[in-house]
């Protein structure tokens, strides 16, 4: 990792996967049991989001160091990119689904789906950041030239 903020970006991004894992857990469970048919499916994919961006993490952070044959740059990237995306389609969703800040009394599963949608929206954010460097950085090291010379039928190719 070229920069040294980016590795904190990473812990912030795991620290708050976990935070939106439990959320939205507990907000799956407590629908579960209020009602009885199935929790909505938004909660469903954030439930997948949170759970998805904690193994695309892993894979980001443990794979360059322990994995390096399974390591690919492009793929790393790739997998941040949609992750991203899914964090803004499931946050913007699960908001429009709440329809904003609501007055719910002393309901601890309002305040844990408010929760969720920030918690979601930071998750967004952390992403952007992630996909931006790592874009400039990929793009900047597809430029350089490794100064290496190849022979070809006589010719030197630099």
């Amino acid at each position: 990792m070229a920069y040294g903020f980016v590795g904190f970006v990473h812990i912030a991004a795991v620290v708050f996967a976990v935070v939106e894992l439990g959320l939205t857990a507990y907000c799956v469970s407590v629908w579960d049991r209020a009602y009885t048919d199935s929790s909505p499916s938004i909660l469903n994919f954030m439930l997948f989001n949170s759970i998805w961006s904690i193994l695309v993490l892993l894979y980001i952070g443990v794979t360059p160091l322990y994995f390096t044959r399974v390591f690919h740059r492009l793929a790393s990237l790739a997998l941040e990119w949609i992750t991203m995306i899914f964090w803004f389609a499931g946050s913007i969703a699960l908001a429009v689904d709440v329809g904003g800040p609501f007055n719910c009394g002393n309901n601890h599963y309002c305040g844990a789906v408010e929760a969720a949608i920030a918690f979601g929206f930071f998750l967004w954010a952390l992403f952007c950041v992630l996909v931006v460097v790592d874009t400039i950085e990929s793009l900047r090291s597809r430029r350089h030239h490794t100064g290496a010379t190849v022979k070809t039928g006589g010719f030197t190719n630099a």
